[in-house]
């Protein structure tokens, strides 16, 4: 498949620049992949869809303030450093910017000196991989000094609470961007659902650079994901599997906690509990193991995460509910309206 038959019109003025006034009060489209109807809701009206017996997953996944604003050493030229994932002990991949500037031996250093660093390495994907030195502080501790939490780019608004890009269940610190179908949550929806016989389950996908890394070449199929830091423990293998044998459903919660469960089952669809590192790429022509139910945003022109949707309900449907989802005027991509995909 070409890269031009995941594209579609989208203007500007769609693509949301804050999240909604109140996470659950954003719009909700129903997309079934049997038949052609589609509804408009509400999202906190997703309890109607869901049936005892489910199990909803999510991924706990809580963004770090990895963007980092500084110079290179003994000068004043400024240099910027997306931080990716750690690759050894005071070692991180990160995207540097502008990275024609930052060879390899540089040193460069950020809140005025709490935080330096040395480039040691280029990667594959022409990141760079940092040596830091902060002095024994911790460095989470440092990086909630220095850091800035990374928006994507094309949301040009401050944004005036940080936490507005967290899940209210982010628990365990490694993405440089948010799970974005799970903003849409609130503790008294969570409380709703699971009151409603609904068991809700943690996965944990690192977001990182496989996510939101753009596609560049004109074969997908051609396209090479970059690895991501997933863990799925014992008690949410073990749910998965007693909903899937008792007919219940599984509902993933966006894009990464289907990633996380498609790359830790095996041919049948049983989870394995535990850790490791995901390239997984889907794209349509892929049979998803264990996701029924997929929750999701709507996602970039051109992007894995326009590509993995078309997997799950054909390309065609999905395409055809982009284009209602113009004409209804939904919001998109990260602070934007959710599809709930049946």
């Amino acid at each position: 498949m070409r890269l031009s038959d995941f594209d579609y019109h989208l203007p500007e003025e769609l693509i949301a620049q804050e999240p909604a006034g109140q996470r659950d009060k954003s719009r909700l489209m129903v997309l079934y992949r049997n038949r052609e109807e589609i509804e408009h809701r509400t999202f906190k009206d997703l309890l109607e869809y869901l049936n005892p017996g489910d199990v909803l997953v999510l991924n706990d996944t809580k963004v770090i303030p990895a963007r980092l604003l500084g110079t290179k050493e003994g000068g004043a030229a400024p240099v910027e450093a997306l931080l990716l994932s750690p690759v050894g002990h005071c070692h991180w991949e990160a995207l540097v910017r502008p990275g024609r500037r930052v060879p390899v031996g540089a040193r460069l250093e950020f809140g005025g000196g709490l935080l330096n660093c040395r480039v040691v390495n280029k990667t594959r994907f022409g990141g760079r991989v940092l040596e830091f030195d902060f002095g024994g502080t911790l460095f989470d501790e440092i990086l909630e000094q220095v850091g800035v939490v990374p928006l994507p780019p094309y949301i040009k608004k401050l944004l005036a609470d940080k936490n507005r890009y967290q899940t209210v269940y982010a628990r365990q610190a490694g993405s440089v961007a948010a799970p974005t179908a799970g903003l849409h949550f609130t503790p008294e929806l969570l409380a709703g659902i699971s009151k409603k016989g609904v068991t809700v389950v943690p996965v944990l996908l690192h977001v990182g650079l496989g996510t939101f890394r753009p596609v560049r070449v004109d074969n997908i199929q051609d396209h090479h994901m970059h690895a991501e830091y997933y863990r799925i423990a014992g008690g949410t293998a073990e749910a998965v599997a007693r909903c899937r044998c008792a007919g219940g459903r599984v509902i993933a919660v966006g894009t990464t906690t289907s990633r996380c469960l498609e790359s830790a089952a095996d041919a049948g669809g049983k989870i394995r509990a535990g850790e490791g590192c995901t390239d997984l790429f889907i794209y349509p022509g892929y049979r998803f193991k264990v996701v029924d139910v997929l929750l999701t945003n709507f996602h970039l022109p051109r992007s894995t995460l326009l590509m993995m949707v078309s997997a799950f309900a054909g390309r065609e449907k999905i395409l055809n509910a982009y284009r209602e989802a113009v004409v209804k005027r939904y919001r998109f991509f990260s602070f934007g309206d959710a599809m709930l995909i049946i």
